[in-house]
């Protein structure tokens, strides 16, 4: 079984985005679409600890530890970025001004709930702005590995961890298959399979029910 790497995931994700969005990259694997968009379209991207406008990863060399994402990962300034306060940054979240925002997840359900904030008996410092981005934003993707460290299934038919939004994910990109749906009344559609994939492994490691529309 071959499947996508993650920067093939992340391109993938990246051809979602269109010209003058304003979008919003979670932690994990949706950092690595910021090295994929398109050069041709204007994207602005915004983090939730009050940047707009974020460059790409540093080179060693020109890293500045003050400059930062909402995950704590150093990245750099472009000439139009600007800074306003955490309030305003999610005032920007939570009044419906960022196109889409691309997510990491724990497990996503096939009614389009999504669980990507806690193990219970883990700790875990809180939400971060998750709740508010999938409360606030016009289309959120989800990024993830199919299985888990031990095989088992993260597309389920129901989310086994603590919530973070309830029928929220609108496309999902594994290292397996691409899922889309029309919207959030209708079922999750297989669109495309990874290299290497058959839809019989698929199904095998996919908990959830899905229509395969290829």
């Amino acid at each position: 079984m071959m499947g996508w790497t993650r920067d093939q995931m992340a391109a993938i994700a990246a051809r979602e985005l269109a010209d003058g969005f304003y979008v919003n990259l979670g932690i994990g694997i949706p950092t690595l679409v910021a090295n994929q968009i398109d050069p041709a379209i204007d994207v602005t991207l915004q983090s939730e600890n009050g940047m707009l406008g974020l460059g790409p990863f540093p080179a060693e060399a020109d890293v500045d530890p003050d400059i930062i994402n909402a995950g704590k990962q150093t990245i750099t300034e472009l000439d139009r970025t600007s800074y306003v306060s955490s309030a305003d940054s999610f005032g920007m979240i939570r009044g419906g001004h960022i196109d889409a925002s691309i997510l990491g997840a724990m497990e996503v359900a096939e009614n389009g709930d999504l669980a990507n904030w806690m193990v219970p008996g883990k700790m875990v410092k809180g939400p971060g702005g998750a709740m508010d981005l999938v409360a606030g934003v016009r289309r959120i993707i989800v990024l993830m590995d199919h299985v888990d460290k031990v095989g088992q299934p993260k597309f389920r038919k129901a989310c086994s961890l603590p919530l973070t939004g309830t029928n929220v994910v609108d496309m999902l990109v594994t290292d397996r298959a691409i899922f889309r749906r029309e919207n959030r009344q209708s079922p999750f559609c297989l669109t495309r399979l990874a290299p290497g994939v058959s839809i019989d492994e698929l199904r095998a490691v996919t908990e959830a029910d899905f229509n395969d529309t290829r």
